[in-house]
């Protein structure tokens, strides 16, 4: 009769007289649609190396297709034996391992035998079988698949007992989902072990994108991608989604809106493995189902029992699809958590949101607050979750930009029916975040009442929590006194809150401080917001002290500008881009105040397509209900750039643009005025530009030169030296400011025909003004300037960066040929600017100053410019730079 399946093979049976089914012996038949991964079977390749190899993996994880493929491209046989869960009786094992060994074509001597009885094995024949394997020219490859149904210790003994003596005569091979009770440390520590673990087994996109092409699906990259990352790699979730989507209409589509809980890869999970646990383990799985993550104390609280360490422990070292995360950490797969939460609710309905409350509290307690909040929230407990977040300091992150969009999403679904002063406190804070401040300070103001009628559970940190959300709308309305108030009454409540919370969120001091520093720069009081704006930008704390370093540094770079400190403030918003670079601070944060700034510090450089671009990009994030300092910066840099392009006529537009606030501006009025002085100017019209700016003549430098081109302009020069003479001597404006003081006083001198004094003037001019390289105000000057700059040592001084330099111009009489300057190598940037400091005499501390760097930078710098320019003294290196051509 011709063997079947269930024929044993002649002269061999089970010692229970059982059928040896040769099935058992075969190795598993790959699909049409499995995907060869080339980089796992690569690592099997190790596998003859080693005495023992691992293949460690969840159930559906691919594993015991992956090693079929692999054995049956070896040269040599493979005994292959699938375990069953009967094979725990020593006989029975031992006679399948050596019918796998013959139904593979490896002979076995004869005096091996085989066990006749089910319950034991004869030690004589294991070690006749381990001297057999050992005495062979090749290794024998054994595999044994599903090796994890194996739980007898007295067969692991037995097996490592073999394996040992049979020395390189053996290889053996153990697909498993769970450890086997090997003694594993061994191998691994003596390199004796190839392993191949969950992780390795997840397919990669790649791998994922040919095995929906093998089931007829072509999906795009993102798709794809996103299903990896749903199933984690898992080969049976991606197979079975598949096998789903092909008998729809749109796969595309179904994957998209894939529900794991009705298909089948639920009922895959189900079976093989919340079915396979014992009662009071799949009770524990339903109630973690609704963590992100747990460890043993909150799987206790959740279930209400002591024995959670070692279960978790166990469902990990089986691979049931709970995976440890490090420091008694666990989490479970997130289809097997989705379809675990199904089954919950259908089982105990009602008891998911007892289950989110009961893990809100015990995480809250164990100061793992945005879990906590993540819980409440899905738990409809919004009492708990909005008392939560401002007891604990936290609502100021909402403004910082790491967790804003996280926590405005989390208190979408919070209704109005919620009531109470931390829910109003939320309110208020979401709708000021998104600029929004009629509602803001409706929701704020019905907070307080709140407050001052009920009280909190933590009164004071609800009132520093208040005390920031009104410097925020004083900020954004404009109103200075408030921002004033409101920081009064957070310095009061500070020394009533735990000190943890205030080191644990420092981003809220920050915070408070930037809109401080902001009002009080929109109210003219410069020094008073310097003070408070450095401490928010000199101040550590990583990512999430970014935001308000970025805002205070742009503040700080727009109050040097208007100090007239071009490279200085140039320095800053750079520093504040830098800032918003390394922590991917969040387009709708804007573009900055910083950009502004350095739009208007290209403008003073008549780099005007440079400003243009940046003023675009300030102009294309601006927020609807922006703070009134950097809408003011915006219409007066965009007026500026309107001017220096020639359009007068919309610059004096820009000037009259009205910024809202509750509050005038003096700085911002001021430089209205200016912008329209400059603005008439450039029309010819002297008489409306004097009557603009001179009633605010006397408030700002700025405004008094502005003032004095007025008059000089009108045809009174010695008017134009008195306005100028008024400025106070106290106080240092840049050299925006003090350049075109200057030119107005050279203007004066030459239409006085004091020419020795014009030319003075403009040296110095000059010289003031190549260090930021100030263009604009030389070229506001008027065509006077023009015949001054082409003669003798201003020529020299304006040389390649205000008039074109040595080669631009006509070409100079022949003179005899020199030789070339020695100059060993190329000067870096930062030297050219150190070099040209030198030739302006400047000292040491001068230069380290202008260039904000140290006085042991600069040093460094001169040694490398004394190397490079074969020199040893300061006046050598000028000449030798000049000969050059390089200054």
């Amino acid at each position: 009769m011709a063997a079947t399946d269930e024929t044993p093979e002649a002269g061999f049976a089970d010692p229970t007289g059982d059928p040896l089914l040769r099935t058992r012996f075969a190795l598993p038949t790959r699909p049409a649609t499995f995907v060869r991964r080339p980089r796992l079977t690569g690592h099997l390749d190790q596998a003859p190396g080693t005495p023992l190899t691992m293949v460690n993996g969840s159930a559906g994880a691919g594993k015991t297709l992956l090693v079929a493929d692999w054995a049956s491209g070896l040269r040599h046989p493979v005994a292959w034996l699938t375990a069953e869960s009967t094979d725990q009786a020593p006989g029975v094992f031992w006679a399948h391992v050596l019918q796998a060994l013959r139904a593979a074509g490896v002979p076995v001597a004869s005096e091996v035998g085989s066990p006749a009885e089910a319950s034991r094995v004869d030690q004589r024949t294991l070690t006749r079988l381990a001297a057999d394997l050992e005495g062979r020219d090749h290794s024998t490859l054994v595999v044994l698949d599903e090796f994890d149904r194996v739980v007898s210790r007295e067969i692991a003994e037995q097996l490592e007992f073999v394996l040992h003596h049979a020395g390189r005569g053996l290889r053996l091979i153990l697909v498993t989902r769970t450890e086997p009770l090997l003694p594993l440390h061994r191998y691994r520590a003596s390199g004796e072990m190839t392993e191949i673990r969950d992780a390795e087994l997840a397919f990669t996109p790649v791998e994922a994108h040919e095995l929906l092409t093998r089931h007829g699906l072509h999906l795009p990259a993102s798709a794809v991608q996103a299903l990896v990352e749903r199933t984690r790699g898992w080969a049976a979730g991606l197979r079975l989604c598949a096998l789903a989507a092909r008998q729809g209409t749109d796969p595309h589509a179904y994957l998209k809106q894939f529900e794991a809980d009705h298909s089948a890869v639920a009922d895959f999970l189900l079976a093989e493995v919340l079915d396979r646990q014992a009662p009071g383990t799949q009770d524990l799985l339903l109630r973690i189902s609704v963590l992100e993550r747990c460890c043993p104390d909150l799987v206790n609280a959740l279930t209400q029992r002591t024995d959670a360490e070692p279960i978790l422990a166990a469902l990990q070292r089986e691979n049931a699809f709970v995976h440890y995360l490090g420091h008694s950490w666990y989490s479970l797969h997130p289809l097997f958590a989705e379809i675990l939460r199904a089954h919950l609710r259908e089982r105990f309905p009602g008891l998911e949101p007892e289950l989110r409350s009961r893990a809100a509290q015990w995480l809250r307690r164990s100061g793992a607050l945005p879990e906590a909040l993540a819980q409440g929230a899905a738990a409809d407990d919004w009492e708990f979750t909005a008392r939560a977040v401002v007891d604990d300091l936290a609502l100021g992150q909402l403004f910082t930009g790491l967790r804003s969009d996280d926590l405005s999403a989390l208190f979408e679904r919070m209704g109005p029916d919620v009531k109470g002063a931390a829910p109003d406190l939320v309110r208020a804070a979401r709708e000021l975040a998104g600029r929004d401040v009629e509602h803001g300070l409706a929701h704020l103001h019905r907070a307080e009442e709140e407050l001052a009628r009920d009280g909190a559970t933590n009164p004071a940190a609800a009132g520093l929590t208040c005390a920031l959300l009104e410097a925020l709308a004083a900020r954004l309305t404009g109103t200075p006194g408030r921002a004033e108030r409101a920081a009064e009454q957070a310095l009061a409540l500070r020394p009533d809150v735990p000190g943890h919370l205030l080191d644990e969120h420092p981003e809220l001091n920050a915070l408070l401080l930037t809109h401080l520093g902001s009002a009080r720069l929109w109210a003219g009081r410069f020094e008073d917001a310097r003070t408070v704006l450095s401490a928010v930008a000199g101040r550590p704390g990583g990512a999430v002290m970014a935001l308000p370093r970025w805002e205070a540094l742009g503040h700080l770079a727009l109050i040097d500008y208007l100090d007239g400190w071009l490279g200085r403030a140039e320095h800053k918003a750079l520093a504040a881009a830098g800032q918003a670079q390394r922590y991917s601070l969040p387009q709708r944060s804007g573009a900055g105040l910083g950009t502004l700034v350095r739009a208007a510090v290209l403008i003073d450089r008549d780099e005007l397509d440079e400003a243009q671009a940046l003023l675009d990009e300030a102009t294309a994030s601006h927020l609807l209900g922006e703070d009134p300092v950097e809408e003011a910066g915006r219409v007066l840099t965009r007026g500026r750039l309107l001017l220096a392009r020639g359009d007068a006529r919309a610059a004096l537009a820009a000037a009259d643009a009205i910024v809202p606030a509750v509050v005038r501006s003096p700085w911002a009025e001021d430089h209205a005025a200016a912008l329209a002085c400059a603005a008439y100017l450039a029309q010819g019209r002297p008489e409306p530009a004097r009557k603009v700016v001179e009633r605010v003549a006397g408030r700002r430098d700025a405004c008094t030169v502005q003032a004095a081109r007025a008059r000089l302009a009108a045809g009174a020069p010695e008017e134009a030296l008195e306005t100028l003479d008024s400025l106070p001597e106290t106080g240092r404006p840049g050299p925006a400011v003090t350049v075109r003081a200057t030119l107005v006083r050279a203007q004066a001198a030459h239409e006085l025909g004091d020419r020795t004094a014009a030319h003075r003037l403009l040296g110095r001019a000059l010289l003031d003004g190549r260090r930021d390289q100030l263009r604009l105000p030389f070229l506001e000057a008027g065509p006077w300037i023009r015949p001054l700059l082409s003669t003798g040592r201003l020529r020299e001084l304006a040389g390649g960066w205000l008039v074109p330099g040595p080669g631009h111009g006509p070409p100079a009489p022949t003179a005899q040929p020199q030789p070339p300057a020695l100059v060993v190598e190329e000067l870096s940037a930062r030297e050219r600017d150190v070099l040209r400091a030198l030739a302006e005499m400047r000292s040491t501390e001068e230069i380290a100053t202008d260039l904000h760097v140290s006085v042991n930078t600069v040093k460094t710098h001169l040694k490398s410019i004394y190397r490079k320019l074969a020199v040893s003294r300061r006046g050598d290196a000028v000449r030798r730079a000049r000969d050059a051509r390089i200054l």
